[in-house]
């Protein structure tokens, strides 16, 4: 008998978010992009050893890197291959997505992060966003925002 494929429900195929994106930035539009893995790479996001806090993207030669990603290596990885944890990925995007993700940067200055890393059925892809600086103001009037809604809802849920 076929396994049942979980279509109605929607379950979470994240490794990993980067929070601080969100923090930092106000992100625009997104873009999902393949990610340039070797095997060791692949069975540590399995583990969910990874981390993209000071991670970024950087766009030369026609070609999106992702740099500062670090991907701690399993102990048990094969001892031929010398692992870095912090070695430059290519991201993998069409023509028509780097050529937007150029002239957004280079004109109207905007930065490039990674926003998270996640499945896509047996594929790992990075969603990248453009993004633009906070000012610390910004930070401060996005938590008191947050901190209302939340006793907003206290108070709905009381009353």
């Amino acid at each position: 008998m076929a396994k049942k494929s979980k279509k109605g429900g929607k379950s979470d195929s994240s490794i990993v978010v980067n929070k601080k994106a969100r923090h930092d930035y106000h992100l625009d539009e997104s873009f999902e992009a393949g990610l340039s893995l070797s095997g060791w790479e692949v069975k540590s996001l399995r583990q969910g050893k990874v981390q993209l806090v000071d991670s970024y993207v950087l766009l030369k030669d026609g070609e999106a890197w992702l740099i500062g990603a670090q991907i701690t290596p399993l102990n048990t990885a094969s001892t031929h291959v010398i692992a870095d944890p912090l070695r430059d990925r290519k991201l993998l995007l069409n023509k028509r997505e780097l050529a937007k993700l150029f002239a957004e940067t280079q004109q109207k200055g905007y930065t490039c992060v990674a926003v998270k890393l996640y499945w896509k059925q047996h594929l790992i892809k990075c969603q990248i966003a453009l993004a633009r600086g906070k000012k610390e103001f910004d930070k401060r009037a996005a938590s008191k925002e947050r901190e209302w809604n939340i006793e907003k809802q206290r108070v709905m849920h009381r009353g």
